[in-house]
């Protein structure tokens, strides 16, 4: 199973912006499995332990961060809303929305027929799966 989701990651990694990541098929996992959906959609580049050290990983420019110092970078505070941005649009991060890290908004509403209210509830509840990683 992380082979088939390291490999349609690698596919994502090819493309850039939303008009290609519609075109390319991405795993379904139900909007409310945030761990499902990290595994899925995260893991294959942040690692299954969100260290940053994926399958994945050495294939990047950017290396991806340890999703679990988030808090801990942010004067421990998890940046709920900032994260959640990154995630559906990229945020200012250089690597999101690029080929490297794709802007999971757009293909998580490839999931649900562009229903934008399935993907928001994917995104939130992977950003709390998130949340639920950080170290103390």
């Amino acid at each position: 199973m992380l082979l088939r989701n390291t490999l349609a990651t690698l596919v994502l990694l090819g493309t850039a912006g939303a008009q290609a990541s519609n075109k390319v098929p991405v795993p379904y996992t139900p909007p409310t499995g945030s761990a499902e959906t990290y595994s899925a959609y995260c893991a294959s580049c942040h690692g299954k332990d969100a260290k940053g050290h994926g399958p994945a990983a050495a294939a990047l420019k950017v290396p991806p961060p340890d999703l679990t110092q988030l808090a801990k970078n942010n004067h421990g505070r998890f940046p709920q809303v900032r994260v959640y941005q990154i995630v559906k649009s990229g945020g200012s991060i250089a690597a999101h929305g690029s080929k490297d890290m794709p802007m999971w908004g757009p293909a998580f509403r490839s999931l649900t027929h562009q229903d934008e209210a399935a993907a928001e509830e994917r995104i939130r509840n992977l950003v709390r799966y998130l949340e639920t990683l950080q170290t103390k």
